[in-house]
Protein backbone atom coordinates (compact mmCIF):
# COMPACT_ATOMS: atom_id res chain seq x y z
CA UNK A 1 0.00 0.00 0.00
CA UNK A 2 1.42 3.47 -0.97
CA UNK A 3 0.72 6.34 1.30
CA UNK A 4 -2.03 8.02 -0.95
CA UNK A 5 -3.99 4.86 -0.67
CA UNK A 6 -4.82 6.52 3.04
CA UNK A 7 -4.44 10.32 2.67
CA UNK A 8 -5.49 10.41 -1.15
CA UNK A 9 -9.32 9.09 -1.03
CA UNK A 10 -10.59 12.84 -0.91
CA UNK A 11 -7.55 13.69 -3.13
CA UNK A 12 -10.08 15.00 -6.07
CA UNK A 13 -12.35 16.89 -4.02
CA UNK A 14 -9.90 19.54 -3.31
CA UNK A 15 -7.00 19.36 -5.57
CA UNK A 16 -7.98 20.80 -9.59
CA UNK A 17 -5.66 22.55 -12.22
CA UNK A 18 -5.40 25.80 -11.04
CA UNK A 19 -4.99 27.92 -14.98
CA UNK A 20 -1.86 29.94 -13.90
CA UNK A 21 0.19 27.39 -13.31
CA UNK A 22 -1.26 25.22 -15.39
CA UNK A 23 -0.45 27.97 -18.14
CA UNK A 24 3.62 27.64 -16.71
CA UNK A 25 3.95 24.11 -16.83
CA UNK A 26 2.42 23.38 -19.96
CA UNK A 27 4.55 26.16 -21.84
CA UNK A 28 7.62 24.64 -20.12
CA UNK A 29 6.59 21.55 -21.78
CA UNK A 30 7.72 23.19 -25.05
CA UNK A 31 7.06 21.57 -28.36
CA UNK A 32 6.89 18.38 -26.62
CA UNK A 33 4.12 16.11 -28.30
CA UNK A 34 4.28 13.03 -25.87
CA UNK A 35 5.07 12.90 -22.41
CA UNK A 36 4.41 11.10 -19.25
CA UNK A 37 3.17 12.26 -16.35
CA UNK A 38 5.57 10.55 -13.01
CA UNK A 39 2.91 10.36 -10.12
CA UNK A 40 0.26 11.80 -11.69
CA UNK A 41 -2.75 11.55 -9.35
CA UNK A 42 -5.38 12.18 -10.20
CA UNK A 43 -4.59 13.91 -13.54
CA UNK A 44 -4.21 17.68 -12.61
CA UNK A 45 -1.97 19.81 -15.24
CA UNK A 46 -1.79 17.36 -17.73
CA UNK A 47 -2.44 19.11 -21.19
CA UNK A 48 -5.14 18.22 -23.20
CA UNK A 49 -3.44 19.01 -26.44
CA UNK A 50 -0.62 16.44 -26.11
CA UNK A 51 -0.48 12.64 -25.83
CA UNK A 52 0.20 11.77 -22.19
CA UNK A 53 0.60 8.51 -20.46
CA UNK A 54 0.31 8.66 -16.75
CA UNK A 55 2.49 6.97 -13.92
CA UNK A 56 0.76 6.10 -10.16
CA UNK A 57 1.33 3.65 -7.60
CA UNK A 58 -1.72 4.40 -5.71
CA UNK A 59 -4.69 2.75 -7.00
CA UNK A 60 -6.77 4.62 -4.89
CA UNK A 61 -5.66 7.91 -6.42
CA UNK A 62 -5.70 6.20 -9.98
CA UNK A 63 -9.73 5.12 -9.30
CA UNK A 64 -10.47 8.89 -8.20
CA UNK A 65 -9.07 10.08 -12.34
CA UNK A 66 -11.97 11.99 -14.10
CA UNK A 67 -13.50 9.78 -16.95
CA UNK A 68 -11.57 10.19 -20.41
CA UNK A 69 -8.27 11.20 -18.64
CA UNK A 70 -5.40 9.95 -20.30
CA UNK A 71 -4.20 6.01 -19.54
CA UNK A 72 -2.70 5.71 -15.94
CA UNK A 73 -0.34 2.82 -15.16
CA UNK A 74 0.48 1.56 -11.70
CA UNK A 75 4.40 1.83 -11.41
CA UNK A 76 6.47 4.11 -9.25
CA UNK A 77 8.89 6.63 -10.74
CA UNK A 78 12.08 4.86 -9.21
CA UNK A 79 11.55 2.08 -12.21
CA UNK A 80 9.12 3.37 -15.05
CA UNK A 81 7.54 0.10 -17.36
CA UNK A 82 9.08 2.00 -20.55
CA UNK A 83 12.01 1.67 -23.31
CA UNK A 84 14.47 4.17 -23.66
CA UNK A 85 13.90 7.22 -25.23
CA UNK A 86 9.34 6.77 -25.27
CA UNK A 87 8.80 10.05 -25.11
CA UNK A 88 9.26 13.88 -25.64
CA UNK A 89 9.15 15.09 -22.29
CA UNK A 90 8.73 13.43 -18.68
CA UNK A 91 6.72 15.86 -15.91
CA UNK A 92 6.29 15.56 -12.44
CA UNK A 93 4.40 18.00 -10.53
CA UNK A 94 4.56 18.00 -7.03
CA UNK A 95 5.26 14.67 -6.48
CA UNK A 96 9.15 14.26 -6.02
CA UNK A 97 8.87 14.61 -2.13
CA UNK A 98 6.85 11.57 -1.97
CA UNK A 99 9.48 9.65 -3.72
CA UNK A 100 11.56 6.65 -2.06
CA UNK A 101 14.73 7.69 -4.21
CA UNK A 102 14.46 11.10 -5.78
CA UNK A 103 18.03 10.63 -7.77
CA UNK A 104 17.01 7.32 -9.13
CA UNK A 105 13.40 8.52 -10.65
CA UNK A 106 15.15 11.78 -11.81
CA UNK A 107 17.33 9.30 -14.08
CA UNK A 108 14.56 7.34 -14.60
CA UNK A 109 12.95 10.55 -15.86
CA UNK A 110 15.76 10.97 -18.19
CA UNK A 111 16.07 7.70 -19.41
CA UNK A 112 12.43 7.35 -20.97
CA UNK A 113 11.99 10.94 -22.06
CA UNK A 114 14.52 13.28 -23.73
CA UNK A 115 12.84 16.04 -21.60
CA UNK A 116 12.08 16.78 -17.88
CA UNK A 117 9.95 18.97 -16.19
CA UNK A 118 9.52 18.63 -12.58
CA UNK A 119 7.18 20.92 -10.63
CA UNK A 120 7.92 21.21 -6.98
CA UNK A 121 8.79 23.48 -3.54
CA UNK A 122 11.52 23.96 -1.53
CA UNK A 123 11.19 23.20 1.40
CA UNK A 124 13.54 26.03 2.91
CA UNK A 125 10.76 28.52 2.03
CA UNK A 126 7.97 26.25 2.66
CA UNK A 127 9.57 26.33 6.47
CA UNK A 128 9.43 30.51 6.73
CA UNK A 129 5.94 29.95 5.65
CA UNK A 130 3.30 31.56 8.26
CA UNK A 131 1.39 28.21 8.20
CA UNK A 132 4.17 26.35 9.61
CA UNK A 133 6.46 28.45 11.47
CA UNK A 134 3.56 29.78 13.38
CA UNK A 135 0.98 27.06 13.67
CA UNK A 136 2.28 23.39 12.33
CA UNK A 137 5.94 23.53 12.87
CA UNK A 138 5.66 19.98 13.23
CA UNK A 139 5.40 19.75 9.35
CA UNK A 140 9.14 20.22 9.28
CA UNK A 141 9.82 17.01 10.66
CA UNK A 142 7.89 15.28 8.12
CA UNK A 143 10.20 13.15 5.53
CA UNK A 144 8.39 14.34 2.37
CA UNK A 145 8.62 17.99 3.84
CA UNK A 146 12.24 17.43 3.01
CA UNK A 147 12.95 17.18 -0.74
CA UNK A 148 16.00 17.76 -2.57
CA UNK A 149 15.89 21.99 -3.31
CA UNK A 150 15.25 23.10 -6.85
CA UNK A 151 19.30 24.11 -7.48
CA UNK A 152 19.90 20.26 -6.32
CA UNK A 153 16.91 18.77 -8.70
CA UNK A 154 18.47 20.96 -11.71
CA UNK A 155 22.04 19.82 -11.10
CA UNK A 156 20.67 15.89 -11.02
CA UNK A 157 19.19 16.70 -14.46
CA UNK A 158 21.29 19.10 -16.07
CA UNK A 159 18.39 21.37 -16.15
CA UNK A 160 18.69 24.73 -18.42
CA UNK A 161 16.59 26.47 -15.79
CA UNK A 162 14.94 27.44 -12.83
CA UNK A 163 11.56 29.37 -12.64
CA UNK A 164 10.08 30.75 -9.80
CA UNK A 165 5.93 30.09 -10.31
CA UNK A 166 4.26 32.43 -7.83
CA UNK A 167 1.24 31.37 -6.24
CA UNK A 168 -2.28 33.54 -7.42
CA UNK A 169 -4.31 35.12 -4.50
CA UNK A 170 -7.14 32.98 -5.69
CA UNK A 171 -5.60 29.62 -6.65
CA UNK A 172 -8.18 26.84 -7.17
CA UNK A 173 -5.46 24.23 -6.35
CA UNK A 174 -5.57 22.79 -2.97
CA UNK A 175 -2.36 22.12 -2.07
CA UNK A 176 -0.20 23.20 0.78
CA UNK A 177 0.44 27.16 -0.03
CA UNK A 178 -2.56 27.51 -1.73
CA UNK A 179 -4.89 29.92 0.68
CA UNK A 180 -1.72 32.10 1.91
CA UNK A 181 -4.13 34.88 2.16
CA UNK A 182 -7.13 33.11 2.63
CA UNK A 183 -6.34 31.55 6.18
CA UNK A 184 -10.25 30.41 6.95
CA UNK A 185 -9.74 27.41 4.24
CA UNK A 186 -7.18 26.05 6.31
CA UNK A 187 -9.24 25.41 9.05
CA UNK A 188 -11.62 23.14 6.79
CA UNK A 189 -11.01 19.59 7.07
CA UNK A 190 -11.24 18.70 3.41
CA UNK A 191 -8.80 21.33 2.75
CA UNK A 192 -6.64 19.60 4.88
CA UNK A 193 -7.47 15.63 4.08
CA UNK A 194 -6.28 16.84 0.48
CA UNK A 195 -2.85 17.96 1.28
CA UNK A 196 -0.16 15.11 2.66
CA UNK A 197 1.58 17.43 5.40
CA UNK A 198 -1.69 17.71 7.00
CA UNK A 199 -2.63 14.21 6.44
CA UNK A 200 0.70 12.56 8.02
CA UNK A 201 0.09 14.42 11.35
CA UNK A 202 -0.50 13.36 14.39
CA UNK A 203 -4.71 13.88 14.89
CA UNK A 204 -3.51 15.44 18.03
CA UNK A 205 -1.12 18.12 16.44
CA UNK A 206 -3.55 18.74 13.77
CA UNK A 207 -6.40 19.83 16.43
CA UNK A 208 -4.10 21.84 18.22
CA UNK A 209 -2.61 24.14 15.24
CA UNK A 210 -5.54 24.40 14.01
CA UNK A 211 -7.16 25.69 17.29
CA UNK A 212 -4.67 28.36 17.49
CA UNK A 213 -5.44 29.57 13.92
CA UNK A 214 -8.92 29.56 14.52
CA UNK A 215 -8.34 31.24 17.78
CA UNK A 216 -5.92 33.91 16.17
CA UNK A 217 -8.26 34.13 13.28
CA UNK A 218 -11.41 35.26 15.64
CA UNK A 219 -9.08 37.60 18.10
CA UNK A 220 -7.90 39.24 14.72
CA UNK A 221 -4.22 38.28 15.51
CA UNK A 222 -3.88 36.87 12.62
CA UNK A 223 -4.42 39.91 10.67
CA UNK A 224 -2.38 42.01 12.67
CA UNK A 225 0.40 40.05 11.23
CA UNK A 226 -0.46 38.96 8.24
CA UNK A 227 -3.39 40.95 6.82
CA UNK A 228 -1.09 43.06 4.59
CA UNK A 229 -1.19 39.53 2.54
CA UNK A 230 -4.62 39.87 1.64
CA UNK A 231 -4.34 42.48 -0.68
CA UNK A 232 -1.45 40.84 -2.58
CA UNK A 233 -2.44 39.47 -6.16
CA UNK A 234 0.09 36.69 -5.63
CA UNK A 235 3.27 34.94 -3.85
CA UNK A 236 6.36 34.01 -4.40
CA UNK A 237 6.31 30.48 -1.70
CA UNK A 238 8.86 28.52 -3.32
CA UNK A 239 7.49 26.99 -5.67
CA UNK A 240 9.46 26.64 -8.94
CA UNK A 241 9.69 24.65 -12.32
CA UNK A 242 12.92 22.66 -13.02
CA UNK A 243 13.33 22.19 -16.94
CA UNK A 244 15.88 20.51 -18.84
CA UNK A 245 16.01 18.91 -22.31
CA UNK A 246 12.71 20.54 -23.63
CA UNK A 247 12.95 21.89 -27.24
Amino acid sequence: MTRYDTIGRSYAQTRRTDPRIASAIWRALGEARTVVNVGAGTGSYEPADRRIVAVEPSRTMIEQRAAGAAVALQAVAESLPFPDDTFDAALAVLTIHHWTDVELGLREMQRVARGQVVFMFNHVTSNEFWLVADYFPEVRELETEKPPTSEAVAAMLDATRIEAVPVPSDCIDGFGGSFWNRPEAYLDPAVQEGMSSFAQLDPAVRARGTARLRADLASGAWDARYGGLRALPELDLGYRLVVAGVP
